[in-house]
């Protein structure tokens, strides 16, 4: 667009200064471009950690398949960790169907005690809707709380996958 714009201007003016004037754009555009370009080795928005955002990482035990009763996997729900913020974040991302909207989810459920008391009442995040590649990310602050995390996958045939811990976990 950048060179389109400043070669309609390079060609108001003489002829001779055009050609001249389009390659030096060009080469600075192609220049420009190479600095404005994300590192190859950068978080990607289909990566946990670029859909969470800076800071998170994938904590142990964090990466579940989401299956059919039948075993056919449709992606991976995530639980990754900011030690900064204290949050948690879940993200579900499909390996298969990619691009294609169905129904999907990613919850996080956590104690809101830092003990496994199944009397307290747990606090439930969910991003649910149809999506071409994730749902999430959902966050909540859990520093020295247990979590859960779930994430269901819809086929576009309409079966549907789901996985996650059902057990509380990453206490602490």
């Amino acid at each position: 667009m950048l060179v389109e714009i400043m070669s309609q201007v390079a060609y108001e003016r003489d002829d001779q200064v055009r050609r001249p004037a389009k390659a030096i754009l060009l080469t600075a555009a192609i220049g420009l471009s190479g600095v404005l370009a994300a590192p190859a080795n950068a978080a990607t928005a289909s990566s946990p950690q670029g859909i969470c955002g800076s800071g998170f990482g994938v904590v142990s035990g964090g990466v579940k398949p989401v299956k059919t009763q039948s075993g056919q996997r449709y992606g991976t729900v995530y639980l990754l960790y900011n030690r900064g913020t204290g949050q948690n974040c879940v993200v579900t991302i499909k390996s298969r169907f990619i691009g294609s909207k169905t129904q999907m989810s990613a919850r996080l459920t956590v104690l809101p005690k830092p003990q496994k008391d199944e009397k307290q009442d747990p606090i439930m995040r969910i991003d649910a809707g149809k999506f071409g590649q994730y749902a999430g990310p959902v966050k909540y602050w859990a520093a020295g709380s247990c979590v859960k995390f779930w994430g269901t996958i819809q086929a576009t045939t309409g079966s549907i996958a789901g996985g996650g811990r059902t057990s509380w976990g990453n206490c602490g």
